[in-house]
């Protein structure tokens, strides 16, 4: 009774440990798209070709690794159209845009690139010009894919196209982001079935 009593103890132990590990969910390597409501960040719910943005509006573009839009990353830094814009002056029939470019970090990197530093610039546009026009005013070469996806700005990454990536790949968690380990769920779990299991093999010791 004590042998059985082992091992659904340590059947029930196997679930828990196996999901102690980090998460195995894939990423993939893309240029996401932002449109900045006051000060925050908000992901684009259409793409840059379809947005017209009007004129002082600040639209934002980062290159990360992420699982989805809930996962992506923003872009940093905190610059407002005043700023970008502060030494572009208005044109009649041309509208500004202020864009900031955020090539990513070393981690986010396809093999063998190294991403620029992030910058930020004033587009002077026609009223009903896109997003995607602005950006090509002040960012080329851009590269689209065969569905329109953008695949590079001002050139990088060199290659590949919103690619997904194994997870060893997967870049650790930008500063402030922290790798915590097993939960403290799956902790209190694996503790609750060692003491059903120590209770067990109680019980079948007293019957033997």
């Amino acid at each position: 009774m004590i042998r059985r009593a082992t091992v659904l103890f340590l059947a029930a132990l196997l679930p828990l440990s196996a999901g102690a590990g980090p998460a195995q969910a894939a990423g993939y390597r893309y240029w996401s798209f932002w449109e900045q409501d006051g000060t925050a960040w908000t992901y684009a719910t259409q793409g840059p070709s379809l947005v017209r943005p009007a004129d002082g509006d600040v639209q934002g573009f980062r290159f990360a690794v992420s699982e989805d839009s809930a996962d992506a990353a923003k872009p940093r830094g905190t610059a407002d159209f005043a700023t970008i814009c502060a030494r572009t002056p208005a044109r009649e029939g041309l509208k500004r845009v202020a864009l900031v470019i955020d090539f990513g970090t070393p981690a986010d990197a396809p093999p063998g690139e190294t991403p620029p530093g992030a910058r930020t610039a004033c587009a002077h546009v026609p009223p009903d010009a896109t997003t995607s026009e602005a950006l090509a005013s002040v960012a080329k070469p851009l590269r689209y894919d065969t569905n329109a996806l953008l695949c590079a700005i001002a050139g990088y990454p060199g290659k590949g196209c919103g690619e997904q990536i194994s997870t060893d790949e997967t870049p650790a968690p930008e500063k402030g982001e922290t790798d915590t380990g097993p939960s403290v769920g799956l902790v209190a779990g694996i503790a609750a079935t060692a003491l059903l299991a120590t209770a067990a093999i109680w019980q079948a010791r007293r019957r033997a």
